[in-house]
This record gives C-alpha cells, sequence and structure tokens, in this order.
C-alpha cells in the first residue's frame, strides 16, 4: 500500500476510549450521565485496536533493528498494549450475568489508567511521526 494502514485506524480507539473514560469520570460526578456508554466506546475501541495493532506490527518490519525510531515503536507499542489490556479490564468488570453493569470502583480506575497508557502511546506515535518521520514519505 502506498499510504501506512496503522496511522489511519488508530483514531477511533483513541477517540472511543478517551469518550469512554470522560464519561465514567462524569458519571461519577453527576448520576445522571448513561453508564452503558463507557462500555459500549471500549468494545468498539478494543476491536479496532486489535485491528491498528495488527496494522502496526505488519510495519514494525520496516523499522532497523536496534535503531532509535525501532526502540521507540517498541514502547508504543508497549503503551498501547498497556492501554488496551486496561480498557479490556474496565469492560470485562461491568459485565454481570452477561449484561452490562453499573460499573464499580475498580473498573473506573482500569480506564483512568488506560487513558494515561493511550495518552504515553499517542505521545510515542508522534515521536515516530514527527522526529523519526517514520511513515512520512520524502520526495
Amino acid at each position: 500500500m502506498k499510504h501506512p494502514l496503522h496511522p489511519a485506524l488508530v483514531h477511533f480507539p483513541v477517540a472511543c476510549w478517551s469518550l469512554a473514560t470522560a464519561c465514567d469520570l462524569a458519571a461519577v460526578q453527576w448520576s445522571g450521565i448513561s453508564w452503558q456508554l463507557p462500555g459500549v466506546l471500549m468494545t468498539i475501541g478494543l476491536l479496532v485496536a486489535t485491528v491498528a495493532m495488527v496494522a502496526g506490527l505488519v510495519e514494525l518490519p520496516d523499522l532497523e533493528p536496534g535503531s532509535a525510531p525501532s526502540r521507540d515503536a517498541r514502547r508504543h507499542m508497549f503503551l498501547a498494549a498497556s492501554a488496551w489490556s486496561c480498557y479490556a479490564a474496565s469492560l470485562l468488570l461491568r459485565f454481570e450475568a452477561g449484561a452490562l453493569v453499573r460499573p464499580g470502583p475498580l473498573a473506573i480506575v482500569f480506564s483512568v489508567a488506560g487513558f494515561i497508557a493511550l495518552s504515553g502511546a499517542g505521545w510515542m506515535g508522534g515521536k515516530l511521526v514527527y522526529v523519526h518521520g517514520i511513515g512520512v514519505r520524502r520526495g
């Protein structure tokens, strides 16, 4: 392909997970906020993030092993996988008897931890593009 797929896909889980965490925090503060919406957003984010992660893994061998971009890509990958794991844990904690239930404090903690890891992954992804020029076509 002429355009890397990974950067095109990551916007969806970033948006879904960020909104899920915002909704979680809003629901803690204001009781009228929907508590089902974050679970739906996390589910969508987990599904699209899985596809984005596979696309990133396919593009990873293009980097020179041991180089600075390769090291930063591995940090990015670790943080993204950590975010995925935190949001998956938060989502699992929201299920009871196969149905979404109001999240407990631990589900909210995992949501916030996921957002922190997601922010780090985004920072490192930005570094890959804007510092190392990964995925940028040079004329």
